[in-house]
């Protein structure tokens, strides 16, 4: 018997959550109940200087209009802050990058964020910090992980798509495994994360294709973590404004917040939702799921 879903759905409190956020979270939730699969609500707070508690919230009521349940997780803000909270498992990172550390993958970098856009060759960082020798625990020093050029081409599975082999010497150069303030960067506090709560699928927006490259180049080279190889993806189209421009957390007219605010329901937006993903007009994801349930998933428009 194939192995049941395992999914989950991973919002960054770093602002309040939008459309875009929303249609990945419900197409999470129809694959997932569709399957007989679980899901898991990690909210992904590790970059502290972003998140904020009325961000947290906003996560739960944004869930709650939704109709949109989970199985394990934080139930509330304070919940989550006691019990679930990125920043409850910095040892848990902190172990994994020792390990990396021992293999001499990573190399210390003081380089600003204004320096690494303004030496930017081709767009990626330009390596000013590789050959230093730097020590980890310099000042302002970040720990970069080394992806050699020829030597860091990613081929991972996408259940709807075939992206091909990503070249992370070419797309995500050297990315940052620590940040400056001494706390796991994004890409490895999630990759341990998926593999701890044994997360074998993942939606993510396609926006997200280096990040997927970049969690599994680290998985490669820690035993304990290599399982994430053989997780499926689906990286699904990004919803777009007028201008064609990706969606933003700072624009507050595509906020979920703002439309409940208005005394908007969530019938109106599944009615919208429905419209974009080709699927009859449903009023709830319920609805959505007896679609899903009639037959075999249909073939969605993607916004």
């Amino acid at each position: 018997m194939p192995t049941p879903i395992h999914t989950r759905f991973a919002p960054t409190p770093s602002g309040y959550l939008h459309v875009g956020n929303a249609f990945s979270f419900v197409l999470t939730w129809l694959l997932a109940r569709k399957s007989g699969g679980t899901i898991h609500l990690r909210i992904d707070d590790i970059d502290g200087v972003r998140a904020r508690p009325e961000f947290v919230a906003d996560i739960f009521d944004s869930l709650n209009w939704l109709g949109l349940d989970y199985d394990t997780g934080p139930v509330s803000v304070d919940d989550f802050y006691q019990n679930h909270s990125q920043h409850l498992r910095l040892d848990r990172y902190n172990q994994y990058l020792k390990e990396l550390e021992e293999k001499q993958l990573l190399f210390a970098c003081t380089c600003s964020r204004k320096q690494v856009i303004e030496n930017a060759v081709d767009g990626q960082y330009n390596e000013h910090c590789l050959p230093l020798n730097l020590p980890f625990d310099a000042p302002e020093a970040a720990m970069r992980i080394i992806t050699p050029q020829g030597q860091s081409t990613i081929t991972f599975t996408d259940v709807w798509n075939d992206f091909g082999p990503i070249d992370l010497y070419q797309h995500l150069r050297h990315f940052v495994v620590r940040g400056k303030n001494g706390v796991a960067a994004y890409q490895l506090a999630s990759l341990v994360d998926d593999v701890d709560f044994g997360i074998n699928f993942i939606v993510r927006g396609q926006d997200l294709l280096h990040s997927t490259a970049a969690q599994c180049f680290i998985a490669q080279h820690i035993p304990a973590l290599s399982g994430f190889i053989k997780t499926q993806f689906l990286h699904h189209p990004l919803f777009k404004n007028a201008e064609g421009e990706k969606l933003s957390k700072s624009l507050g007219a595509t906020a979920l917040r703002e439309r409940r605010l208005t005394g908007e329901t969530s019938e109106k937006f599944y009615l919208e939702l429905s419209v974009i993903m080709g699927l009859p007009q449903c009023t709830s994801v319920k609805e959505m799921l007896e679609v899903f349930y009639g037959g075999s998933a249909p073939s969605l428009r993607m916004p």
